[in-house]
Order: C-alpha cells, then structure tokens, then sequence
C-alpha cells in the first residue's frame, strides 16, 4: 500500500525538537536551564508509560525533568499543596499533571491550581479563556495543538475547509474546534464537532475536507464515511483484545485505517501520527514557558 499520503508524525516532530532544541541551547547561553515538573498521583500503566516517554524526551533536548509520584490515596488537598510549592518554585518552568487522576480528586481544582504561567498543558482556565477568545499568550492543550501542528507542516489548508471534529472532550475536541474556528491563518475553517448526540454522523463526515477523529471508539471512522480526497487525522487510542498479539492485545485509532487509507487525501497513521507531535507541543511550551518566566532565549 502506498504511502504517499501518509502525514509522518515522527518526522514532522523530529524537525519541531530540532526547533526547541535551538531554543534550549539559547536560554542555557543565557544561564538558564529548562525545568519540568511531572506530578503522577498512583500507578496507572498506561500514566506510567505516557511520563516515561516525555522525561526521556526532554532529557534528549536538554530539558530538566522530574517526576513526583504520590500515592493512590493522596488527598486531594495534599496535591494542591504540593503544586503551590512547585507554582512558587522558580526553577521549576513548567508544571504537567498527569491524566487521569483517582476518582477523589478534581480535575479541575488541579488544573486551576497550577500557576496558568507553567500550565504547558494548556488547561487552566486562563489559558482556556484566552484560547477560546483568540488571545495570544496563553498555552494550547499539546494533542489539539499537535493536530494544528500537522495539519500547517503537512500544507493542509484550514481556511474555509469544512472540518469535522468527532468528539467533544475538554483534551482535544473542544479545543480543537476553538483553534481551527479561529479568525487568523491556518485556521478560518467551518467547524461541525460531533458527539454522542449527534445524528447521522456519517452524513457530516461525508461533507468534510478535514476529519478529526477523537471520540475513542475503535475504528469508527470507516471508508464509506470519508469524501474521497480528504485529510483525516486519528487520536484515538484503543486497546482491543487481541489473542494472536503477545499481550493479548493491540493499540487501534479511531480510525479503520486499512480501509480509509485509500481514499483519504492524506491521513494519519496510529502510531505513529499525533501521539509523536503531542510530546513535541508539550516540549515547545516548555521552553516558552521559560522564556517568558525568564525574559531570555529566542521567542
């Protein structure tokens, strides 16, 4: 199968790293050092692997990183103090809470918490108002980011395209509506987000130029629902059982991949498509983050 219309997340990120590298180097002339804060409250495989994947990557670009690991039964309250301390803490740049937390704690009491300056998740309701108000300044969740990222690298034009958001998460699809809707290049385009509620999704589907697939669903998106020639781009992550898979197991996106791949313009593949740029985000606001707290570096 070709691979031509194949949007190379791996490859588009490695040019974005090689990016802030430039830019790690530029605040370190200037004597000071990224610092990233990872806060991990239990053990949660999947949290464990996600963290993992991000220290090595900064300690690559020559970003300090460390992980805090509370455990399951942490109270809340004693999460919020901790991340006073690290708010007040000024090398510390950025501040990740990693997704999800145990049931007894709120979301968003911690993501309110966290000083907006070192939010490089981009969920502080600062930084989401100055999101949806078109507002420069603030920090843009990494995954709906990653997506903008891939969609501009991959010269996929956004501007008066008819783009389909399938989801309405917090995460990715209301911020991914926010970004594209918005009145400034590379974005201008008609946005329709789809949800549970949603009738006839296919039928939006079919009319789009652009397809965002994150509702979580294993290969939702099939073939029959794509408008031959356009961009379709998968964040989901799946785990489907699998008997003939060493762990019993396969990671799948939201997308029947197989079967689109013909059909679509350019498409994502999983792995291997966002996933790679979403780190790559969470790197560049890092080291935004400390430019802006630190008044050095290249912007």
């Amino acid at each position: 199968m070709s691979a031509d219309n194949l949007i190379d997340g791996r490859a588009i990120a490695q040019k974005v790293h090689a990016e802030t590298e430039s830019r790690v180097d530029a605040l370190k002339s200037a004597g000071v050092k990224p610092g990233l804060m990872f806060v991990r409250v239990g053990e949660d495989s999947a949290s464990k692997v996600y963290v993992g994947m991000k220290e090595r990557t900064a300690a690559k670009l020559g970003i300090r990183s460390e992980t805090t690991v509370l455990p399951e039964d942490t109270p809340e309250a004693d999460l919020l103090e901790l991340l006073g301390k690290l708010n007040a803490d000024a090398s510390v740049h950025g501040i990740l809470v990693q997704a999800p937390l145990p049931r007894h704690i709120d979301e968003t009491n911690v993501f309110s918490t966290v000083s907006p300056a070192k939010d490089i998740d981009g969920f502080h309701p600062v930084n989401v108002g100055k999101l949806m108000l078109g507002k420069g300044g603030g920090f843009v969740p990494c995954t709906p980011g990653a997506v903008h990222e891939l969609l501009i690298r991959s010269g996929v034009a956004a501007e008066g395209a008819e783009v389909v958001i399938l989801g309405r998460g917090n995460i990715v699809g209301k911020p991914m509506a926010a970004i594209l809707c918005q009145k400034k290049q590379h974005a201008n385009a008609t946005v329709t987000l789809c949800h549970s509620r949603s009738r006839d999704v296919a039928e939006h589907c079919r009319r789009a130029d652009i397809v965002v697939a994150a509702m979580g669903v294993p290969e939702f998106v099939k073939a029959d629902m794509v408008k031959p020639g356009a961009t379709v781009i998968d964040v989901g992550v799946n785990r489907v059982d699998d008997p003939a898979a060493e762990k019993g197991y396969r990671l799948v996106g939201d997308v029947d991949f197989a079967a689109v791949q013909p059909i679509a313009g350019k498409i994502t593949p999983n792995p291997g498509g966002v996933g790679p740029m979403t780190i790559a985000m969470l790197m560049r606001n890092t080291v935004r983050a400390t430019e802006q707290q630190t008044d050095a570096g290249i912007r």
